[in-house]
């Protein structure tokens, strides 16, 4: 780490709960029948729109309209959803809460859509225990536009050189490390806990003992 860490900011999707829609398909259709779906219809682009604040239900099963082949599948993404942002991934949601417990503020930064954030939120007690989340649902810009990442600076009140960032995606990463934060690329819990030891957030067990 480059200088002293004031805050964690959290992605949320393959951090700190796993999104893996092609599983889910892949289990209830079979994985030919899903790769065929996944190059006929524009799932991400939908999902996007989710992210983006539009209606939840009302975007999917427009969707499910305009492709009558695949109408049931499609309505299965918001039907099943939560069973495509599953399963929660334990050791970073201890990490997090570790975090806390030291008195290290921790933000949401995430691409998610309001109703299904709320929704996740039912599911998912970790999902309220932020300090601050910014959802993209909420603002109608997602990552990695700059201006999220603005918002969460406003939020937190650190400078952007006191904010220590993981996501999955190397595209928002390279966006918060343009803005000066501190980053690290998540491939797997115990690689962030030791970026954590390394900043003297935690110990190296990744615990705030």
């Amino acid at each position: 780490m480059s200088g002293h860490v004031e805050a964690v900011v959290l992605d949320v999707g393959n951090v700190l709960l796993e999104w893996a829609p092609e599983r889910h398909y892949d289990r209830t259709i079979g994985e030919a029948r899903r790769r065929a779906l996944f190059a006929e219809v524009d799932l991400a682009g939908m999902n996007e729109r989710v992210d983006l604040g539009e209606g939840f239900r009302d975007v999917i099963y427009e969707m499910a309209e305009r492709h009558p082949d695949w109408r049931a599948e499609i309505r299965d993404w918001h039907d099943s959803w939560i069973e495509m942002a599953s399963p929660a991934i334990p050791r970073t949601v201890e990490l997090m809460r570790a975090l806390r417990a030291r008195g290290v503020p921790v933000y949401a930064l995430t691409n998610f859509g309001t109703e299904s954030f709320a929704f996740a939120q039912t599911r998912y007690d970790f999902l309220n225990e932020f300090d601050g989340a910014v959802v993209s649902g909420h603002l109608g810009f997602m990552k990695p536009d700059p201006r999220i990442y603005e918002a969460v600076e406003r939020m937190a009140g650190v400078a952007p050189e006191r904010l220590l960032f993981t996501d999955d995606r190397a595209d928002n990463i390279a966006a918060a490390r343009a803005r000066g934060w501190q980053v690290h690329l998540f491939e797997a819990p115990e690689g962030f806990a030791s970026v954590l030891a390394a900043a003297g957030l935690l110990d190296a067990e990744g615990t705030a003992a």
